[in-house]
């Protein structure tokens, strides 16, 4: 469960970044970001290439690829991920499906369930770690 919500948190952020990239083509802002162009920029007023930057290489999908890929590499090590990820992509997801209603909330939802489901369901420790041979 917890490697599906891995994948599905993963799948979302690159997605988002990609398509906001080539689909909306932000990515014809390159030259804009790059050159300094956004330096002076006022975000009540954004520019084309403003908005296309918060859209894209700005936006949640990065981070998204961020925690979805430590999700998979806790999953990969046998470590349960902490509760607070799910719960945290859940407050997030809701607020997103309200604002948003027609964007594909539901696929974070699928993630943050499978990820509260593998939480539960992981052996609950009593005894410390063990230690590593790492100093401390």
């Amino acid at each position: 469960m917890v490697k599906w919500a891995g994948w599905i948190i993963t799948l979302c952020g690159a997605a988002h970044t990609i398509g906001a990239l080539t689909a909306e083509r932000a990515a014809r802002h390159a030259g804009t970001w790059f050159s300094g162009g956004l330096w002076h920029e006022d975000l009540a007023e954004m520019s084309p290439a403003g908005s296309a930057y918060w859209l894209s290489v700005e936006s949640f999908g990065p981070p998204l690829i961020v925690v979805g890929l430590i999700v998979l590499w806790l999953d990969r090590r046998g470590i349960t991920p902490p509760a607070f990820i799910a719960w945290t992509l859940g407050i997030w997801t809701v607020v997103d499906a309200v604002v948003q209603p027609f964007q594909p909330w539901p696929l974070g939802v699928l993630a943050v369930v499978l990820l509260l489901l593998g939480s539960r369901r992981a052996p609950r420790r009593t005894a410390p770690a063990p230690h590593d041979g790492l100093p401390r």
